[in-house]
């Protein structure tokens, strides 16, 4: 994942003339794609050591499982690993809206002033 994640980054930074030095990158997770935050912000440190992206922030935004039960018309949370049933009625989550986000928001970087 955090090999991708880098790769993906590196695509886009080779393509911008002048390359830019990033500062930071935003991604989102959500809490149902089983990345745990701490886990890739280690493997991003470690793996980005001596590279374009070294001493660059990782910043992640956790995104919550959110289901929607269409028999009560209700959205709700179910507690990863214990109960994906909904809260309500008990019938098997049929529709997630939110929690399998894995995307790179943005990228904040400062463009390298031309020289005088």
């Amino acid at each position: 994942m955090t090999k991708a994640l880098i790769l993906t980054v590196k695509d886009w930074w080779e393509e911008q003339d002048p390359p830019p030095e990033i500062e930071k990158v935003h991604l989102i997770v959500g809490q149902f794609t089983c990345v745990e935050p701490v886990s890739l912000q280690f493997a991003f440190d470690v793996q980005t050591r001596d590279t374009f992206l070294d001493g660059v922030k990782l910043e992640i935004a956790e995104k919550p499982l959110i289901a929607y039960c269409a028999h009560c018309q209700a959205e709700y949370r179910p507690e990863i690993g214990l109960q994906y049933a909904c809260p309500t009625c008990g019938r098997p989550m049929e529709e997630i809206r939110s929690g399998r986000e894995l995307k790179i928001d943005r990228i904040e970087c400062r463009v390298p002033s031309a020289p005088s």
